[in-house]
């Protein structure tokens, strides 16, 4: 539960300068090709970065490191869901970081760092998209996996 309050409170402190709000008037085509090429960038990251630490994830019991691009609409994640869904209403895509091995918190995966949320409301909705202009995020996937291996 600690963890959980402590990546709360993280994220809202970095919130501003990792994250754009996207209102619901710029939620468009054009927002949709940003959205699958962060997606895709962080999909390289992750095997690039998957790679470089698997054998130090393994030396301390933390087995199977498997770090990807993970899509869900409202919580339920689709075998087939691609970003090409990115502009329905709770289409959130997220790095999630997962092993074999003792974990910080009873989460689904070990983190996850968002790349896009699209909060649907009744009538309007807004979206929040990783800044990749402003911040690195291999940097940032990399500091979570030396969070694990501290």
């Amino acid at each position: 539960m600690f963890s959980k309050i402590h990546k709360y409170f993280r994220q809202q402190e970095t919130n501003d300068k990792k994250y754009i709000s996207v209102p619901e008037s710029e939620i468009n085509d054009e927002l949709k090709v940003r959205i699958i090429e962060l997606e895709k960038v962080g999909d390289e990251f992750s095997k690039v970065l998957q790679r470089k630490y698997a054998k130090a994830f393994e030396s301390q019991g933390k087995q199977n490191l498997k770090i990807w691009v993970c899509r869900d609409i409202d919580g339920t994640e689709e075998e087939d869901l691609s970003s090409k869904r990115c502009l329905e209403k709770e289409y959130r895509s997220q790095i999630a970081i997962d092993f074999e091995g003792p974990k910080c918190d009873e989460d689904l995966y070990a983190d996850t760092l968002e790349l896009w949320y699209y909060i649907g409301g009744y009538f309007k909705g807004s979206g929040t998209l990783y800044n990749l202009s402003k911040n690195d995020l291999a940097t940032d996937i990399e500091e979570t996996l030396k969070v694990f291996l501290k």
